[in-house]
C-alpha cells in the first residue's frame, strides 16, 4: 500500500477526511470527529459515515481505474454503533473489480476498534471528457 496525502480535495477534505493508504483491493482514511460533525443530540451524523465511505471508496476506485472518473452509485449505510468522539476509521475493501464498476465493502470503527458503520458501495468508472 502506499501512503496517501493528508490532504484530500473537494468535499471530502471539506468534511475532514485523511487519507492513510491506497492499494489494490483495501484502502484507509480516517475523520477526526468534531462539533459540525454531530446532529443536535451530540452523536456523529449518519451522513458524515456515508461521506467517509463513498469517499474512499471512490478514491480507491479512481486508482485502479487509471484516469478514469470515479462515481458512486449506490451507497448502503448501516448504522451499527453511535460515535462521539475520536475518529473514524475506515477500511474499504474489493469485492469487484470491473472495467466500468467496483464494489467495496466499508467498515468503519471508532479508536478503540469497535465497528460503528457497514456500507456496500458502488462506484462508477467513467472516461474523463
Amino acid at each position: 500500500m502506499t501512503q496517501e496525502s493528508p490532504a484530500p480535495e473537494g468535499f471530502a477534505g471539506f468534511a475532514g477526511v485523511e487519507w492513510l493508504e491506497t492499494g489494490p483491493e483495501e484502502a484507509h482514511a480516517r475523520l477526526a470527529v468534531s462539533e459540525h460533525h454531530k446532529q443536535p443530540y451530540g452523536f456523529v451524523h449518519g451522513g458524515v459515515y456515508a461521506t467517509l465511505a463513498e469517499s474512499v471508496a471512490s478514491r480507491a476506485s479512481a486508482e485502479l481505474g487509471k484516469g478514469k472518473a470515479a462515481l458512486g452509485m449506490s451507497n448502503n449505510t448501516t448504522f451499527i454503533r453511535p460515535t462521539t468522539e475520536g475518529h473514524i476509521n475506515a477500511v474499504a475493501r474489493l469485492r469487484h473489480g470491473g472495467r466500468s464498476t467496483m464494489i467495496w465493502d466499508v467498515e468503519m470503527s471508532d479508536d478503540e476498534g469497535r465497528l460503528c458503520a457497514l456500507s456496500r458501495m458502488t462506484v462508477a468508472l467513467r472516461d474523463l471528457q
